[in-house]
C-alpha cells in the first residue's frame, strides 16, 4: 500500500486582503484567466452549455516573434491574444499576439482580420440570464470562453506589463465603438454559470473595465448577425509618477459568416516527409491545399536546432521543395506559406521535422548496447506533483433553492504507477480523515466535499475506470469524502502502467456554517 496526501482550502465567502491562506506556487509562470463556455459537442446543444462555467489557472506564454510589416492574415482558428497591450520606450500600444502557429508572432491589429466561422452559429438559451443575446431561440455567432479547435478563441493580454509602472498595477481596457450589422457582447462567468459581462455595443459605448498586469484572460464574444464589423478598443494607464498614457483608438476588423466573396477557406499541409532519413537520401516534400485553389506561390521556411527564428530558404516558391538529408540537418523543421495575389499570405502548414539516422559505422569501431528491466522491481505508487498540490475551491455561494454554501472546483491531478510483474491491479482511494478547520477553532464535516472520479490519462490497454460519485453528506442519505471513497482502479491483469486520475469536487455546506477559510488534508491511498 502507497500514500499520498495535499492540503484542499475553501472560503465560504470572499475574506479581506491578507486572509488568504498560504499554499504551494508552481516554478512555471502562471497567468489567471477565466474559463467556462461551450466545446464543439455543447455548442451543438445551444448555448445551455453556459450555465456550467468555471474559473481555472492557464500556463507559461511563450516569447513571440515580429510580423513583417507587410504580411496580412486572417485568423479563423486557434488561440490569439487579440487585445496584447505593451508598454516599450515610454508608449502604451495594442498589438495582436497570434498564437494560431509556431513561433507566436506579434502583429499590428491593422495587418490581421478575425474570422468568426459560420460554424460559430448557436441558438440563444431558454434562460433569462442570456436576455441580453436576443429572444430564446434567435441565433448569434459566437466565439466560446474556452477553448475549442475548430474556431477562433481571442483574449486580452497584458502579461508583458511590468510590476511597479502603473498606478495600481493595471490599465483600463475600453471598448470605444463597434460599427457592423449587428451588436456585440463580450462576457464571462462566474462558478455556476451565470454571465459577466465585460463589454456590450447596444447599451451605450464606451465600456470599460480594469486589467491588473500579469493577466492573459479569455470571454465569450457573441455577434448578433452575420457581416463585416470594425471594434474599437483603447487602452489608458497612468504611470507610478502621475504621467497619464493612452493608446487612443485602435480598429480591430472582425467578420462573421464567410469572407467577402464567398471564397472557401484554405488550409496548407505537408506531404512526403519520412519517419526516418539515411545520409545522402533525397528528401521531398509536397505543399498540399485543402481545398485546392488557383493559387501557386509558395515560401517555404526552416528552422534548426538552437534557431530563434524561421528562415526562408532562398529560390524556393513552388508547391515541391528537395534537398539532400545530412546529419547537420537532423531535427530541422520546415513549414510552408501560400501567398495570395497580393503577396498575403493565405495558409501556412504545421511543421514538419526531418529526422536523419546516423550513418553506419565499422563493425571495429561499433558497440552493442543491452537494457533489461528487472521484474523483481516492480512496485505500486501513487503521488501527486510536489509543486501542485494545493486545491483552493472558489468562495462559496448560496445554490438556487438558497439553503447550501455551495463551490464547485478541481482535485489536482494524481498519478498511479504499477510495474509490478504480476499484475495484480490496484484500487487508488481517497479520505479526509479530519474535520476542515477554519477562523478561531470552527469546523465543518468533511462529509460535506463529494466528488466525481475521472481518468485523465493512461497507459494503452491499462484498463483503469474511474471510482463512483460520491455525493456531499446529506441527512439521512449520508455521503462525503470523511469516509474512504474509490479514486479510480484497475482490474487483474490489466493494471501495469501509469494512470492520472481526476475528479470534480462538490462542496455543499449548512447555510448556519461561520464565514472564514477552512482548511483539510486529503489522504490518498493505492492497494
Amino acid at each position: 500500500m502507497t500514500t499520498a496526501a495535499y492540503r484542499a482550502g475553501v472560503g465560504r465567502r470572499p475574506e479581506p486582503a491578507g486572509t488568504r491562506p498560504e499554499t504551494h506556487t508552481t516554478t512555471r509562470d502562471v497567468r489567471g484567466v477565466e474559463r467556462g463556455g461551450m466545446n464543439a459537442t455543447s455548442r451543438a446543444r445551444g448555448l445551455a452549455g453556459l450555465i456550467a462555467a468555471a474559473v481555472v489557472v492557464a500556463g507559461t506564454v511563450l516569447a513571440p516573434t515580429a510580423a513583417s510589416a507587410a504580411e496580412k492574415v486572417v485568423l479563423s482558428k486557434g488561440h490569439t491574444d487579440a487585445v496584447d497591450v505593451h508598454y516599450t520606450d515610454g508608449e502604451l500600444s495594442l498589438r495582436v499576439r497570434d498564437d494560431t502557429g509556431s513561433p507566436v508572432v506579434v502583429r499590428d491589429p491593422a495587418d490581421v482580420t478575425f474570422q468568426v466561422l459560420p460554424q460559430a452559429a448557436m441558438s440563444v438559451p431558454n434562460d433569462s440570464r442570456f436576455a441580453f443575446l436576443g429572444p430564446a431561440g434567435s441565433q448569434v455567432w459566437l466565439l466560446p470562453l474556452t477553448q475549442d479547435p475548430e474556431l477562433l478563441w481571442p483574449g486580452w493580454n497584458t502579461t508583458e506589463l511590468d510590476s511597479g509602472v502603473f498606478a495600481g498595477n493595471k490599465v483600463r481596457l475600453s471598448l470605444v465603438d463597434v460599427e457592423g450589422p449587428g451588436k456585440v457582447t463580450l462576457f464571462t462567468q462566474d462558478a455556476f454559470g451565470g454571465p459577466i459581462i465585460k463589454f456590450r455595443s447596444d447599451d451605450g459605448l464606451p465600456d470599460a473595465i480594469d486589467v491588473p498586469v500579469h493577466t492573459h484572460a479569455h470571454s465569450n464574444w457573441a455577434f448578433s448577425a452575420l457581416g463585416d464589423y470594425t471594434l474599437t478598443f483603447q487602452a489608458d494607464a497612468t504611470l507610478t509618477n502621475g504621467t497619464a498614457l493612452s493608446t487612443g483608438p485602435v480598429d480591430y476588423s472582425f467578420v462573421v459568416g464567410e469572407l467577402s466573396g464567398g471564397e472557401p477557406e484554405v488550409s496548407l499541409s505537408v506531404s512526403g516527409m519520412a519517419d526516418e532519413y539515411q545520409p545522402n537520401d533525397t528528401v521531398t516534400l509536397n505543399a498540399v491545399q485543402t481545398p485546392q485553389t488557383e493559387l501557386d506561390h509558395y515560401h517555404w521556411f526552416s528552422k534548426c536546432p538552437g534557431a530563434a527564428d524561421w528562415s526562408v530558404v532562398p529560390g524556393e516558391a513552388g508547391a515541391s521543395y528537395s534537398f539532400t538529408a545530412t546529419r547537420e540537418l537532423n531535427a530541422c523543421e520546415y513549414v510552408a506559406k501560400l501567398y495570395d495575389d497580393d503577396h498575403e499570405v493565405a495558409a501556412t502548414s504545421e511543421p514538419v521535422t526531418l529526422w536523419v539516422a546516423f550513418p553506419p559505422g565499422e563493425p571495429g569501431a561499433s558497440q552493442t548496447i543491452t537494457a533489461s528491466i528487472d521484474e523483481t522491481q516492480g512496485s505500486l505508487v501513487i503521488s501527486v506533483n510536489p509543486d501542485d498540490r494545493s486545491v483552493v475551491l472558489p468562495p462559496a455561494q448560496l445554490n438556487v433553492a438558497g439553503d447550501r454554501w455551495e463551490s464547485i472546483g478541481e482535485l489536482r491531478p494524481v498519478t498511479v504507477t504499477d510495474t509490478r510483474a504480476g499484475q495484480p491491479g490496484w484500487s487508488a482511494s481517497g479520505q479526509i480523515p479530519a474535520d476542515f478547520v477554519g477562523p478561531d477553532g470552527a469546523t465543518f464535516s468533511a462529509g460535506y466535499l463529494g466528488w466525481t472520479p475521472r481518468i485523465l490519462e493512461q497507459a494503452d490497454g491499462q484498463g483503469v475506470v474511474a471510482g463512483s460519485e460520491v455525493a456531499p453528506y446529506a441527512v439521512g442519505v449520508g455521503g462525503g469524502l470523511g469516509d474512504s471513497a474509490v479514486l479510480g482502479s484497475a482490474p487483474d491483469g490489466a493494471g501495469r502502467g501509469t494512470a492520472q486520475l481526476g475528479a470534480a469536487l462538490r462542496l455543499s455546506l449548512p447555510t448556519e456554517t461561520a464565514a472564514g477559510t477552512y482548511t483539510a488534508t486529503l489522504t490518498l491511498t493505492a492497494i
